[in-house]
């Protein structure tokens, strides 16, 4: 058996995440202790308890997430390591991808995505800005239809390649929605502005870099133990050098899913990829890129134990 792991990024987060792995798996309960002890706080209390709008807030769902993946991974590791492949995640996810690859333990993790969120977030104060999803193709292109909507010194640039018929563009609120205005003229089925406190993968992210540069080189990253397929070109990493200058670059570049699935697909297609942490976001969005790979979830102990039957 060949397996992938695939991590969710934000919007997954829920109150109640992770809490019936806390209480029934030892691993589970550590990791979650250990992140709380790391951050000062009771993480812990959050996901179990929400309440929704405080654990949505950017510099909670980050470690939230990673550290849902992490306890999932921590309560599978022993008996599904041996049969992974590669890893990758989305966006935030990408982080929880590094951790499961042993470049850095879930408490360092934690810090350093906790960093991460307040950064983004302080960018959404400084430059304001929004996002937007365009489902359905657009006459020439997004790319060029974002470069359209860029005028009077506005700024809009894809942001999410997600599916071949879903891309999220992100930039300044004006230009966001002379976007929206030209993707549906342009054919796109429907542009929704989402909720979210900044302009994300955007240059309007450009401020947090410093600060992200500064926590990336205070965490100490060891070289990954399989290798991560990186958001910004979809290519696998091995080594903790390129994982630090990606993760930066990440940022604010463009989040390539779709062609990072491709990519996956084509390299391991006869892999089960395996979305550990809350929801099945991703498991969707696989199987609308490459419907011919086998996909689960596993975020619950009802999937932890359905996934460590598979290795039996």
């Amino acid at each position: 058996m060949n397996v992938v792991l695939l991590f969710p990024g934000q919007g997954s987060q829920k109150p109640g995440m992770a809490k019936d792995l806390v209480d029934a798996l030892p691993a589970a309960r550590e990791t979650f202790a250990a992140v709380d002890t790391a951050l000062g706080e009771s993480l812990s209390t959050l996901c179990f308890d929400g309440p929704a709008e405080t654990l949505t807030l950017t510099h909670n769902a980050q470690p939230a997430l990673l550290t849902h993946g992490a306890a999932v991974w921590a309560s599978v590791r022993d008996r599904i390591g041996p049969y992974v492949r590669a890893a990758a995640g989305h966006s935030l996810g990408e982080f929880t991808a590094y951790h499961a690859a042993g470049a850095f333990d879930a408490p360092q993790g934690a810090r350093l995505v906790r960093r991460r969120g307040e950064l983004m977030h302080e960018s959404g104060v400084q430059r304001p800005g929004t996002m937007a999803a365009i489902l359905g193709d657009v006459a020439g292109g997004i790319e060029a239809l974002c470069a359209k909507a860029s005028v009077d010194g506005g700024c809009v640039v894809p942001a999410n390649y997600n599916t071949p018929g879903q891309v999220v563009i992100s930039g300044e609120v004006p230009a966001v929605e002379r976007a929206m205005e030209l993707a549906k003229a342009a054919g796109a089925k429907r542009a929704i502005r989402l909720n979210v406190s900044g302009a994300f993968h955007s240059p309007l992210m450009a401020v947090a870099r410093d600060g992200l540069a500064e926590a990336l080189e205070q965490t100490q990253l060891r070289d990954p133990v399989f290798p991560v397929y990186a958001n910004v070109n979809a290519e696998p990493v091995r080594s903790a050098s390129d994982a630090r200058l990606l993760l930066l670059e990440q940022l604010t570049a463009p989040v390539k899913w779709t062609q990072l699935v491709e990519r996956l697909a084509a390299d391991y297609p006869d892999a089960l990829y395996v979305e550990m942490g809350p929801g099945n976001v991703l498991t969707g969005l696989v199987k609308k890129i490459a419907p011919s790979v086998q996909t689960m979830t596993c975020g619950t102990v009802a999937e932890v134990e359905q996934l460590l039957s598979k290795a039996a």
